[in-house]
């Protein structure tokens, strides 16, 4: 079918099962797809081996009469942060090129056990780094959306899809994939979600297993869905989540129905606008989205009220103290040794391998927060660098606590902007840091937060809209996002240029 990759993760699902089309169709249609779209990079690695075998079992089972897994008949794509046994997983990296997992992460291994097919392996920045994906040591994913005054041909500027997750949101706007997985460490999820027109959520810190998961800086990672709409997004999030013995983070906590209990009345419910949030030189379209989303949600019924997070403008500078600090030590483990890159010249000895192999494989925003994490971590800084953030974390996650007495859910933009182009920030690393300035806060504080599109700024580039809630209140933030997708209407999608 030629049109199969116009549909999403529920729609497969469904057509799958009632035998509008196979499996293996969905397969191949997708296949192509990635394979005629080599100029977007979003792919690292491709395995249609994987996708073709998941589809062939689906539609075996289906043909003998047994009850079809929840993922039967949909292929994604897998971050490159997760690893897949017998497939390459480098984040990104140099470091770890020619390194082959013989494990599964565990969410990886949850979505392949409930039947969903894995086209490949995404691009990213390198060690999830990055808010615009050109950090990647094999090259920057290209955005498939284009500024509506690009001019004709070629003679534009391409654009950021977002980072961390770049390689994930434009596979998932390009119609790649019906559904990839992202990892959220200070936004990492919402910010390319809202850059390329898609939804992406975030769960509670500890929903997802973090086994398996290459290491950013373990008190933030969280693995999450990113897919078309907030339908698909809780049905990839109902079969990633759930409690694993293997990671110490990993909340005891029943998976919900979350597909099931979607809703989008918001009767009833108390929507928080943090005053806070209200940054000098917004941008007057993000400002307008903002109190259109206001609109939509009173409109599905809730009550809108002001609140406060009065140490929201300390959350980046905690958040850049805190996250250098776990990734300075997460990534010593990189040496040369057991896996990965080794560069060993000659008459070295064991110090000077260490120093060679990270030097050749580690690009400059990597090596830039080893410095900081080393720095802010060392004797007669510790106290004043990294207690002093951790602190200040602790009143960002009460600030929301007390915001919560008030309200249900907060509305927030996702991003200070729409999606720039490549090398606009790349050489002004607090201009690219100021980026997640919206969904640093929430993550320091653990909480779930979902970024959904509200529409587009007049250069014709999607705008996101963010609801973050209560921990464990996945539930409330996907229906607040579902009556804010049901009155946006947003149905835009990037022209086919590549």
């Amino acid at each position: 079918m030629s049109d199969v990759t116009d549909l999403g993760v529920a729609a497969l699902r469904d057509g799958v099962r009632e035998g509008l089309f196979s499996a293996r169709e969905v397969a191949e249609a997708f296949i192509a797809r990635v394979a005629a779209a080599k100029q977007l990079n979003a792919f690292l690695v491709e395995t249609p081996d994987h996708a073709l075998a998941a589809a062939d079992a689906a539609d075996a089972a289906r043909a003998a009469g047994e009850a079809p897994k929840p993922l039967a008949g949909v292929p994604i794509g897998m971050k490159d942060l997760f690893c897949t046994k017998g497939v390459p997983a480098t984040a990104a990296s140099l470091i770890l090129q020619g390194f082959t997992p013989p494990y599964e992460s565990t969410v990886s291994a949850n979505l392949f056990a409930a039947g969903a097919g894995m086209l490949g392996k995404l691009n990213m920045d390198q060690f999830a780094m990055g808010s615009s994906n050109e950090t990647s040591a094999f090259g920057n994913v290209i955005s498939p959306w284009r500024r509506s005054d690009g001019g004709a041909g070629h003679n534009w500027a391409p654009l950021a899809p977002g980072g961390s997750s770049g390689g994930s949101s434009t596979a998932v706007s390009a119609r790649l994939c019906p559904g990839a997985t992202g990892t959220d460490t200070g936004g990492s999820i919402r910010q390319p979600a809202a850059f390329t027109g898609i939804s992406g959520i975030k769960p509670t810190y500890g929903r997802c297993s973090r086994w398996g998961v290459i290491a950013f800086a373990s008190s933030l990672d969280q693995a999450g869905p990113m897919a078309r709409d907030v339908r698909d997004c809780a049905i990839l999030l109902e079969n990633m989540a759930g409690f694993d013995p293997k990671d110490a983070t990993s909340l005891d906590a029943p998976v919900p129905r979350w597909e099931a209990g979607l809703s989008g009345d918001m009767r009833g419910k108390r929507i928080g606008i943090p005053r806070e949030y209200r940054v000098d030189a917004m941008p007057a379209e993000i400002d307008a989205l903002w109190q259109q989303g206001i609109g939509w949600l009173r409109d599905a019924g809730a009550e809108i009220v002001e609140v406060s997070l009065p140490h929201t403008k300390y959350a980046l500078p905690a958040y850049y103290i805190i996250a250098p600090a776990e990734a300075s030590s997460n990534l010593a483990r990189y040496d040369g040794v057991r896996y990965g890159l080794r560069d060993l010249p000659d008459g070295a000895n064991l110090q000077q391998m260490y120093a060679a192999t990270r030097a050749a494989g580690f690009g400059d925003e990597v090596k830039r927060r080893i410095m900081i994490g080393t720095y802010v971590l060392s004797a007669g800084f510790y106290d004043a660098y990294f207690t002093q953030a951790s602190k200040v974390r602790t009143l960002i996650a009460r600030d929301f606590d007390l915001a919560f007495e008030q309200c249900d859910y907060l509305l927030t933009p996702t991003a200070p902007s729409a999606a720039f182009a490549l090398g606009d920030k790349s050489a002004d690393p607090i201009a690219m840091y100021l980026n997640d300035v919206f969904t640093v806060p929430s993550s320091l504080a653990g909480l779930p937060a979902m970024s959904v599109p509200g529409g587009l700024d007049g250069q014709g580039l999607p705008l996101g809209l963010q609801i973050i809630g209560r921990a464990l209140d996945e539930q409330g933030v996907l229906n607040a996002c579902l009556a804010l997708e049901e009155r946006a209407g947003f149905v835009a999608r990037p022209g086919e240029w590549w």
